[in-house]
């Protein structure tokens, strides 16, 4: 099989050679993921380390790393009390962030011009960049956003609504501009920064509208974010149409095989936490852990994963490893 043919048999829950992997790291601190409108320096960084991990590591698939492009620069500046929610302004689709966006996705997809491998744009909800805009933009730097949207539900949503449209029309710019499969789209409800209730009355149906408009042109790729043990209530997702999904097996305590149950057979990835053992795990015990996974989840739709990006100082070797475990396996499992 080739990457593709074996991406599509992992969509379909169907036989592969080998069970494939998607681990992915950042190349850029936390300081630096506004920074891509800004430093030069940055950008180019983020795109040169995108080319040593294609060399290094021969990925199943291409997901596009947008670290100094992560958190959309809306600007909040006028929110002094709930109502003003939704008065924010994303940027414009002749800004730098949009140019930068569509030049990265260019860039790294020339890597991979000579073979054919789904390829994925990293996007998120708009629950992610108002997070993190909202606490910028306290005197305190506290983290308001569930305050704030708790206050005025209306105003939040449509202030996420303003977010979305922009952020589904460089969506639409990505499809029509480049030969991508999919979007992979990021979603959270960390530690129940809203109530199950207000999540689902406010920024469910905004993210499924998201979702269905990525589905238009490609596939909805869903990981819902629990990075550093956080914690989401995955009970939330279960409705949503994605083509396949990743949490975080560890902090939710919900195993693979467990998961692909909730979400009705659907394709998963996952498998290891996001730090421990696949960062500074030996090669025979992170291969003896891929394997331990695969007995438990079986060779049919699924792939090897993390909880979300590990440290971005791994030694991507042990991406490799979790290959060849992968291929061990299937070898020894005809």
């Amino acid at each position: 099989m080739n990457k593709r043919e074996r991406f599509e048999a992992f969509l379909h829950n169907q036989p592969v050679d080998y069970v494939p992997s998607g681990i992915f790291h950042h190349y850029m601190p936390s300081q630096e993921w506004m920074a891509g409108t800004k430093e030069p320096r940055s950008f180019e960084k983020l795109v040169a380390g995108q080319l040593v991990t294609k060399r290094r590591t021969d990925p199943d698939i291409c997901k596009i790393m947008n670290d100094v492009l992560m958190i959309m620069p809306i600007d909040v500046s006028m929110v002094k009390e709930p109502k003003d929610l939704k008065d924010v302004i994303p940027p414009a689709m002749d800004s730098v962030y949009v140019s930068r966006t569509l030049e990265l996705t260019e860039r790294v997809l020339k890597f991979y011009e000579d073979e054919d491998i789904p390829s994925f744009v990293t996007s998120f909800a708009p629950i992610f960049s108002l997070r993190h805009r909202l606490e910028d933009n306290d005197p305190d730097h506290r983290d308001v956003m569930g305050e704030l949207f708790a206050a005025d539900p209306q105003a939040a949503y449509d202030g996420m609504k303003t977010v979305a449209e922009r952020t589904m029309e460089i969506h639409q710019k990505l499809f029509d501009e480049f030969p991508l499969d999919g979007i992979y789209f990021s979603v959270n409800n960390q530690n129940s920064v809203l109530s199950d209730e207000l999540y689902r009355e406010i920024a469910a149906p905004i993210e499924k509208e998201m979702i269905a408009d990525i589905n238009k042109r490609g596939l909805t790729f869903m990981h819902i974010c629990g990075t550093r043990g956080q914690t989401n209530n995955l009970n939330l997702y279960t409705d949503y149409d994605f083509a396949a999904v990743n949490w975080a097996v560890y902090s939710e305590n919900i195993s693979l095989k467990e998961g692909k149950e909730l979400f009705g057979g659907r394709p998963v990835m996952g498998g290891f936490a996001q730090t421990g053992l696949i960062y500074d795990g030996t090669e025979e015990a992170i291969k003896a852990e891929v394997k331990r996974i695969l007995d438990e989840t079986g060779q049919l739709g699924g792939m090897i994963g993390a909880d979300c990006t590990v440290p971005m100082d791994i030694d991507e070797k042990h991406f490799v490893w979790v290959r060849e475990a992968a291929q061990e396996y299937a070898a020894a499992h005809r």
